[in-house]
């Protein structure tokens, strides 16, 4: 049955006022209650925001891609220095990977759980140079990043630039790279991570042409050398710098890799893990359960965003004591 509705029986001027008051109210209220309910919540601003730019380079002749993460406040708060991270990005990859795949957000979400404080993340290509000077002097990559790459950030942005507020990570060959670099140029890194680093223990004699070691033969030889060159390789490799860690005795070291690692990449991360305990070098070491690439740093590159800040912090309250 419809039902009609009936105005009251206004009997005078000042109970009609009243009324109209009333509806008034109403209405408003329920148009606050309506805009509420179908309102939908305003997500937090992006913590980083990423601008990419070309870095000129006299060394390798030509200009490298380079991406960098700043903080949300980085325009704003002017007279602002920050930490900056050097993050290296695999094989195959290049320098929007990181924000393409992942670290952008995760290391957003740190940000918003207040893990981690604001710091600065730089992205270069490395191409497929696993970050060394190539065996023919082809491709000087390490002279490039330490004696261009990492001056041009300290000069272009608002860095800390010092070696106790710079630290260096990376995945894959990344992680070969930041090992690589760290353990050479302690000078400029405090800090360095590494995860499912491409740390491989002494190749077979003769080198297989199929399978793993042959794909490794086919994508080491750009580096090291044509054929490969295993001396080549042994000299640059984090294994071989690590026997010998009186070189970077005050870097701050952390390094994980997947258990179930499809390229067997945890065999050269225990060994990374035994050469430097022998040594008596104190670092951070976990074997965690999992395979390789961005499904794995998925799950647990927050651990090393968290090690650096970590590290930061304890230099920068260690700064600010009398």
């Amino acid at each position: 049955m419809r039902k009609s509705f009936r105005f009251p029986n206004l009997s005078s001027l000042q109970t009609a006022q009243q009324w109209i008051a009333t509806c008034i109210l109403c209405v408003t209220v329920w148009g606050l209650s309506a805009a509420k309910m179908t309102a939908r919540p305003a997500g937090p601003p992006s913590a980083t925001t990423i601008q990419c730019d070309a870095i000129p380079s006299a060394i390798l002749g030509r200009s490298v891609n380079t991406c960098v993460a700043l903080p949300s406040d980085y325009a704003s708060a002017t007279n602002t220095r920050y930490p900056v991270l050097y993050f290296l990005h695999g094989l195959f990859e290049h320098e929007t990977s990181w924000g393409e795949r992942g670290g952008k957000q995760i290391l957003d979400n740190l940000l918003s759980d207040g893990q981690v404080g604001k710091f600065i993340v730089v992205l270069p290509d490395g191409g497929r140079t696993f970050y060394i000077n190539s065996m023919d002097g082809h491709e000087r990559y390490e002279d490039f990043f330490i004696q261009e790459l990492v001056p041009a950030i300290d000069k272009k942005y608002r860095t800390i630039p010092n070696a106790a507020m710079r630290g260096i990570s990376g995945s894959s060959m990344g992680g070969y790279g930041a090992l690589h670099l760290a353990m050479r140029h302690p000078d400029v890194f405090g800090s360095a991570s590494a995860q499912s680093a491409a740390l491989l223990p002494k190749f077979p004699n003769p080198l297989p042409t199929e399978g793993r070691w042959g794909f490794y033969a086919k994508v080491l030889q750009g580096p090291f050398g044509s054929p490969l060159s295993e001396s080549y390789w042994e000299a640059n490799s984090p294994l071989t710098l690590a026997e010998h860690p009186e070189n970077f005795h005050s870097l701050k070291l952390y390094f994980d890799c997947g258990e179930q690692d499809r390229y067997g990449f945890e065999e050269g991360a225990q060994l990374l893990d035994k050469i430097l305990t022998a040594h008596g070098f104190a670092h951070e070491f976990h074997l965690r359960p999992g395979n390789h690439g961005w499904s794995y740093l998925a799950q647990y590159m927050k651990y090393s965003l968290i090690f650096h800040w970590q590290i930061w912090s304890a230099n920068m309250a260690g700064a600010n004591k009398p």
